[in-house]
């Protein structure tokens, strides 16, 4: 036992603190170890008491004790100008690492990889591995986009994501969509189950056995569907969405979201509503169909019901999906739209720029 130290004077906020660091497991790994010296230093223990219980050594202690005295607890988690360990890499290799990822493909092949990096730049996998994370870069990463060219983008854009807010009073708002050519495929082998350690199997390659148009109205405010599916993709096929809506609801003024596909705009289409002042069309912009919230519900469909699944005629994958939209009506969940106009424009008028700088 050494002997009795002066205990260290701490206030009862630094007591608190010091308590803090040292049970946190988010502290650093220097922070913890320094935290309970001080804690110890503060009840009066001995350096040298301190040093053994701790695995550490007494100059250790005295050091931390000075260090605190001078910087109090804002000294405990920096470390000082040239401490640590050096890095092996230097800054200017870094920089080379990062400027060659940005702007440059390897020869022969489209994306860098870390070893392909690695040869170019004479280090390590690993190293190129933690360049990369620490400066966010992705370069086997790709997401798919798309800018909308419409020269009514914004006034298409402020009248549909306005319908979502603000829906007009004692009306319908229906999102209106086709999801065409679904195939019945049946796959050439069966598949393995599930079991533990592996997941389910499916072969890659399949039969067709024709293919079916689910058109489908998304109701905004109860999340219901009415889809029928056809077997043909024409206007003729789409007005045969609109009947069944007109008779369903004989009295109320129903508005309909609907994407710049032709059949939509199709003479034929376009006179059917005409003579029906209850039917509003809202077209969404060119290239921006997104907006549509069916499109949200075809993913539902898509993800639940049909993909990994084998049909073996188009009569089985029509009564399929006929059984998902019963089920999901019986306990609808509406989506919610939550982006406003202005935050879309900001987006969109971002990226167009960045694209103009680019070309």
């Amino acid at each position: 036992m050494g002997l009795a130290a002066r205990a260290l004077a701490i206030t009862d906020r630094e007591g608190a603190e010091l308590e803090k660091l040292a049970r946190a497991h988010s502290t650093p790994r220097q922070g913890a170890p320094r935290a309970r010296i001080l804690l110890l230093a503060a009840a009066g223990i001995s350096n040298c008491e301190i040093a053994r219980r701790l695995e550490t050594s007494r100059p250790t202690v005295l050091d931390w004790r000075k260090r605190f005295e001078a910087e109090r607890c804002d000294g405990l988690t920096w470390v000082r100008p040239g401490g640590g360990r050096k890095p092996s890499i230097s800054a200017e290799k870094v920089r080379s690492i990062v400027d060659a990822t940005l702007p440059t493909k390897p020869v022969n092949t489209t994306p860098w990889s870390c070893r392909t990096m690695a040869r170019a730049q004479g280090v390590s996998p690993a190293t190129v591995q933690r360049i990369w994370n620490a400066h966010g870069l992705q370069p086997h990463g790709v997401k798919t986009f798309q800018v909308s060219r419409d020269p009514e983008f914004v006034d298409k854009l402020t009248d549909v994501v306005g319908l979502y807010w603000n829906p007009p009073d004692k009306a319908l708002l229906l999102c209106v969509d086709e999801k065409s050519q679904m195939q019945a495929p049946r796959r050439t082998q069966p598949g393995l189950p599930l079991k533990k350690g592996r997941c389910g199997t499916l072969t890659h390659d399949y039969k067709r056995h024709g293919t079916t148009t689910l058109f489908a109205a998304l109701n905004v405010l109860d999340g219901t569907v009415v889809g029928p599916c056809q077997a043909r993709h024409r206007q003729q096929d789409f007005v045969k969405l609109l009947r069944p809506l007109d008779k369903e609801f004989p009295r109320r003024e129903l508005h309909l979201i609907l994407d710049n596909y032709s059949t939509h705009k199709h003479p034929k289409v376009r006179d059917w509503p005409a003579k029906r002042p209850r039917f509003v069309l809202h077209f969404t912009p060119t290239s921006a169909s997104w907006l549509n919230l069916v499109e949200r519900c075809f993913r539902e469909l898509t993800d639940k019901r049909i993909r990994r699944r084998v049909f073996h005629s188009v009569a089985e994958l029509t009564a399929a999906i006929e059984a998902y939209i019963e089920n999901h009506n019986q306990d609808p969940k509406p989506f919610v739209w939550s982006a406003t106009a202005d935050r879309i424009i900001q987006k969109v008028s971002k990226c167009k720029a960045l694209l103009e700088t680019l070309h």
